[in-house]
């Protein structure tokens, strides 16, 4: 008996990319840098009256808040633009898609000092998450490159800053890397787990 053409109507689309084997948790691929950017963008308009009313450091403008909320909108759509490209196939795009257009979303909209510097901490780790890969790995990161692009976005955007400042979320952007590059030398190998 010949095979089906194609897929029975209503069956779900093959999967674009091949997974890691065993791993725990879900992989950092585009489908993840989507969901991140959706749930950084509810997060951020709901605490962003909050943060407004904390901010004073470089300046006591009460933006911070609403600025990081602006530069995620603008990743988020930027994200949502390359997802939408792939509606009409069976296929959703790829991590360095997705991690590309989420960094130059996000330093298109970036506002004030607090966008601009979340912009180059997603660039740096765009950095890594975009260079080439063996072809059967490039669909997701795993713990250890999601390290590595931590490590590059503080370094990135300690670099962006004229004067850093210890205390602020540049000291946060180290100390995730950190943390990260910790746990994958306890063994860590998957992103939940760093």
């Amino acid at each position: 008996m010949p095979e089906p053409e194609g897929e029975p109507e209503g069956a779900p689309p093959p999967a674009p990319h091949p997974r890691p084997p065993h791993r725990r948790g879900a992989p950092l691929d585009a489908p993840a840098v989507r969901r991140w950017c959706a749930l950084a963008l509810d997060a951020l308009g709901r605490a962003r009256e909050d943060i407004d009313a904390i901010n004073v450091y470089p300046v006591a403008d009460g933006d911070t808040g609403t600025n990081l909320y602006l530069t995620v909108e603008s990743a988020a759509q930027a994200v949502e633009a390359v997802f939408a490209a792939h509606e009409t196939g069976a296929t959703v795009p790829a991590l360095p898609d997705a991690v590309r257009a989420m960094a130059h979303g996000a330093l298109i909209g970036a506002r004030g000092n607090s966008g601009t510097i979340l912009a180059q901490l997603l660039r740096g780790m765009a950095q890594v998450l975009t260079a080439p890969r063996e072809e059967a790995h490039a669909a997701y990161a795993d713990g250890p490159l999601l390290a590595e692009a931590l490590r590059r976005a503080a370094d990135s955007a300690y670099g962006a800053v004229a004067h850093p400042v210890e205390g602020t979320v540049l000291t946060v952007a180290t100390a995730a890397a950190d943390g990260a590059h910790s746990a994958v030398r306890a063994g860590a190998a998957d992103c939940a787990a760093v």
